[in-house]
C-alpha cells in the first residue's frame, strides 16, 4: 500500500472541511502509528492480494510472496475472504452491463482540481459505462463509519470521475463502506452533477485550510476525525465548557432540550479530559512542570521472572498443590470465534449460542439501531423469532 500522504488528505477531510484551522494546529504534533493502524494495513494488503489472485493478476507464488511478511489472524483471513467475494460480486455485476468494465485496486486518485495537491488511494474502484463505484475497506472494530455524506469517499469519487469520465461517461457514483468487524456494509449513490456541486464547496474550504487559516471550529468532527490538537485547542475546550452554561442544575430541573445538550457534550467532555491528561503526562515526562502537580512513579506490579513451565516445575517439586496455580475456565463466545475461526465455530457451536437483549441505552438519532418500540424494532424481533 502507498505510504505517502497529502497535506489536505481525503482521510482527514472531515476535519479540515469543518475546521480549516486544524491543519495548522496539527502541524506541531508528531505522526504516530498504532497497533490498530498496522493491523488495518495488514488487512488491506491481504485483501488486495486475494483479489489480485482471484482475477489472475497474481500467481500463487507471487501471492505467497506478497503476504509472507503480514501478521495474519484467523479472523483476518475470514474477513478478507468476505471482502474479496464482495468486491468480485460487484465487479462481475458491472461486467454484465459493461463487458469492458475495469477493477482498480489501491488506485491513486487525484482531486487536486478542487483541493491543492489533493490525492488519495482508493481501495477498490469499479468503472463501467455511465457508472462508477468506490469500495472502501474499514477494518477497525471501534467506531462505525457512516457512508452518508462521507467526504473521504466523495473526494475519491471526484478523482475517479475526473480520470475516467471521458472514457465511460460517468453519470452516477456509488460509494460503499465495507466494515466487516462492525457488520457495516453501507452504500450511498449520487449523481455526478450532485458530486460536482459539492466539490465547489470543498474548493472554498480547501483554500482556507491550505492558506494557513487559524479559524478553529469545534464539533463532532474533532472526535470523529481524531484531531491531534484537541488537548490544546481553545475552540475544543470552549465547546466542552458549554456544560457550565447550564449552571449544573439538578437533572429534574432541566428541560428536554437542555438534557439533549448535556448528553451530546458530556461524552466530548470526558474525551477532552482524558486527552488533556495524556498530553500533560507526555509533556511532564519531557520536563514540563504543571502548577500543583508532580511526576511520580506509579503503583508497581509483580510478575514472575521465569517462564510458566519453570514455575510449574518448581511447584511439582514442592509441597504446594500445582492444581491451585491453574485456572480452568471456558472461553467466551467471542474468544472461541477467534480461536476456531468464525465459520468453523458457527458450524459446530452456533446452535448453542443465544443472543440476549442488551440493556437500553441512549444514543444519537443518527445511530442505525432501531428505536425500542418502533416498527423497525418490532420487525427485527419478529425476524429473530422466525430464524429460531
Amino acid at each position: 500500500m502507498p505510504d505517502v500522504h497529502a497535506k489536505l488528505s481525503a482521510s482527514g477531510a472531515k476535519k479540515w472541511l469543518h475546521c480549516p484551522g486544524s491543519i495548522a494546529m496539527e502541524a506541531g504534533f508528531p505522526n504516530e502509528t498504532s497497533s490498530y493502524a498496522k493491523e488495518g494495513t495488514n488487512a488491506h494488503s491481504l485483501g488486495e492480494a486475494k483479489i489480485r489472485l482471484a482475477i489472475k493478476e497474481l500467481t500463487k507464488a507471487k501471492y505467497a510472496k506478497a503476504i509472507k511478511d503480514l501478521e495474519i489472524t484467523e479472523d483476518m483471513e475470514s474477513y478478507t475472504d468476505d471482502y474479496r467475494d464482495f468486491v468480485l460480486e460487484r465487479f462481475y455485476a458491472a461486467k454484465v452491463k459493461t463487458p469492458d468494465a475495469v477493477l482498480l485496486l489501491e488506485q491513486r486518485l487525484d482531486f487536486s482540481h478542487w483541493v491543492p495537491d489533493g490525492f488519495g488511494t482508493g481501495d477498490c474502484v469499479i468503472v463501467a459505462s455511465g457508472y462508477l463505484e468506490i469500495i472502501d475497506l474499514k477494518y477497525g472494530a471501534g467506531v462505525v463509519v457512516p457512508v452518508e455524506d462521507n467526504p473521504q469517499l466523495r473526494l475519491y469519487a471526484l478523482g475517479a470521475v475526473e480520470a475516467w469520465d471521458y472514457l465511460y461517461g460517468i453519470e452516477e457514483v456509488t460509494m460503499t463502506i465495507y466494515q466487516p468487524r462492525r457488520d457495516n456494509i453501507s452504500t450511498e449513490t449520487i449523481g455526478a452533477d450532485e458530486l460536482y456541486l459539492w466539490a465547489e464547496w470543498v474548493k472554498e474550504r480547501a483554500e482556507l485550510a491550505n492558506g494557513g487559516s487559524e479559524d478553529c471550529v469545534a464539533g463532532c468532527h474533532c472526535d470523529d476525525g481524531f484531531c491531534k490538537a484537541r488537548p490544546v485547542c481553545r475552540a475544543y475546550a470552549d465547546s466542552c465548557n458549554q456544560l457550565a452554561a447550564l449552571d449544573f442544575k439538578r437533572p429534574n430541573l432541566l428541560n428536554a432540550e437542555e438534557i439533549s445538550e448535556v448528553l451530546e457534550l458530556s461524552g466530548r467532555l470526558v474525551k477532552w479530559a482524558e486527552l488533556v491528561k495524556a498530553y500533560a503526562l507526555d509533556e511532564a515526562k519531557q520536563g514540563m512542570k504543571f502548577p500543583g502537580y508532580k511526576l511520580v512513579e506509579g503503583r508497581s506490579s509483580r510478575s514472575f521472572s521465569v517462564s510458566e513451565g519453570v514455575i510449574l516445575g518448581v511447584l511439582r517439586g514442592s509441597e504446594l498443590n500445582e492444581e491451585n496455580a491453574m485456572v480452568h475456565k471456558l472461553r467466551t463466545v467471542a474468544d472461541m470465534e477467534k480461536v476456531y475461526g468464525k465459520k468453523e465455530f458457527e458450524q459446530v457451536l452456533g446452535q448453542y449460542v443465544v443472543k440476549e437483549a442488551g440493556s437500553p441505552t441512549l444514543v444519537p438519532i443518527t445511530d442505525k439501531r432501531p428505536e425500542i418500540g418502533s416498527a423497525a424494532s418490532a420487525a427485527e424481533d419478529f425476524k429473530t423469532v422466525i430464524n429460531e
